[in-house]
């Protein structure tokens, strides 16, 4: 069994990957700064021996005792109300944050994956995505500071790998949704479960024509553990390619969770893709015939779910 250190790992996609690999039998240490984490998501890991907890900023440095077979790079702030308000600790994490995890695994002798995003592709003028597209971005727009933090992060991962060997693992990963979102994250899907849960306006910027593809956390942490154990060191695709409109995915989140919230539309953000939709071919490829197997309907039930027993917490 394996000694996994995950950053951001009191995040959303983090506290799933914790969970992960400690039922995969490893040792997990987690490490969290709690700016936008959460330690509430990982409270039930705190009683298994084999799970460690770090607060740590990772921009200042990373500490571990003791050998380490994997470090997972999952810190930053990742909603765009988050690296709106926290633009420089963005662009940080991106960067300082990276370097010293790439330093951290080529110094333990570690494979690293890295979490990119699908944001490095921009508002994207080929479509679907593949990895091959080298994007259309705006590098001094309000979503550059995630963008090109994101951009940063790969180039400076293929820069350790082609210097010095060490193994690595870049997942760009598409719109994934799921429990232990938070209720003010900013991203569409808890705006819409939350709006609609509590009988307010479901609120869509633009004419809610612009698309996305949502992928269930649960099916984007197998493509994640497949490519962390894989020898693929070029960037991999990670999300569902069922492609919806916003203003589809609205009424759908509204049909299931039984309001009859009305729904309206505002301005549309600065730089907002219009599209955005993976080619997941090359995941199927390289991750032994991985995609997607949670429709949309039972995912967003258990996300829901999650949504109704938070906000019961909060009455």
């Amino acid at each position: 069994m394996g000694r996994i250190l995950i950053t951001g790992g009191a995040g959303f996609i983090g506290s799933h990957l914790c969970e992960r690999h400690l039922a995969d039998g490893h040792e997990v240490i987690a490490v969290d700064n709690l700016l936008t984490g959460d330690r509430d998501n990982i409270a039930h890991l705190f009683a298994n021996p084999r799970f460690t907890f770090l607060q740590q900023d990772v921009t200042n440095y990373i500490w571990v005792k003791g050998p380490l077979d994997a470090v997972l790079h999952f810190a930053s702030p990742a909603s765009p109300v988050d690296y709106l308000e926290l633009p420089i600790q963005t662009l940080k994490v991106g960067s300082l944050g990276t370097h010293k995890a790439l330093g951290l695994a080529r110094e333990k002798h570690a494979r690293i994956l890295v979490a990119s995003t699908s944001e490095v592709y921009g508002d994207p003028l080929v479509h679907p995505q593949r990895e091959d597209y080298w994007g259309n971005v705006n590098p001094i727009g309000p979503r550059g500071v995630y963008d090109e933090a994101k951009r940063f992060l790969e180039a400076m991962t293929m820069a350790y790998h082609r210097t010095h060997g060490v193994q690595t693992r870049i997942a760009r990963i598409f719109n994934t949704y799921g429990p232990r979102m938070r209720m003010r994250d900013g991203r569409v899907v808890p705006n819409f479960m939350c709006q609609a849960l509590k009988g307010e306006e479901i609120t869509v910027y633009g004419d809610g024509s612009q698309t996305r593809s949502f992928c269930f956390v649960d099916d984007l942490v197998e493509g994640l553990t497949r490519l962390l154990w894989s020898t693929e060191s070029l960037p991999v695709n990670l999300g569902n390619p069922s492609e919806m409109t916003i203003k589809d995915f609205a009424v759908k989140i509204r049909d299931l969770a039984g309001t009859r919230s009305e729904i309206v539309y505002r301005e549309l953000p600065v730089d907002d893709p219009k599209v955005r939709q993976p080619d997941i071919t090359k995941a199927r490829r390289v991750l032994g015939g991985w995609e997607p197997r949670i429709g949309l309907d039972e995912g967003l039930a258990r996300t829901i779910a999650y949504f109704q027993k938070k906000l019961a917490g909060q009455a």
